[in-house]
């Protein structure tokens, strides 16, 4: 990971995101998270600089939830993702994010 210009560290989990666009709410597993933005699985995409309402789900946290303002900056079609950058998440969120993603780093620590 020595080439990886990331701001933060992406760790892949088991959690949900409900994001809404245009009055359409769906639901898709994601694929990797970071206090920066997350990564989700989906066929339904949205063009890149489309702002996206996020509900995350954590249910390892005791159905611990973020809930965020973001927009997509990537998609990529054949494999069915599509990346969403944060642009509001409050210090509450920012919280339960920090601690969802301890935890995946002391589980996964080479991630």
């Amino acid at each position: 990971m020595g080439s990886d210009k990331r701001a933060f560290p992406r760790y892949e989990l088991t959690a949900y995101v409900e994001y809404t666009s245009k009055g359409e709410k769906r639901t898709h597993k994601v694929q990797n998270i970071s206090l920066g933005g997350l990564c989700i699985h989906t066929a339904f995409f949205q063009r890149p600089g489309t702002e996206v309402d996020l509900v995350v789900n954590f249910p390892e946290l005791g159905d611990a939830r973020v809930e965020a303002r973001g927009e997509v900056v990537w998609l990529n079609e054949a494999l069915e993702d599509m990346g969403v950058r944060f642009v509001e998440l409050d210090q509450p969120a920012r919280e339960v994010l920090s601690r969802y993603i301890e935890q995946a780093a002391a589980a996964h620590p080479s991630s």
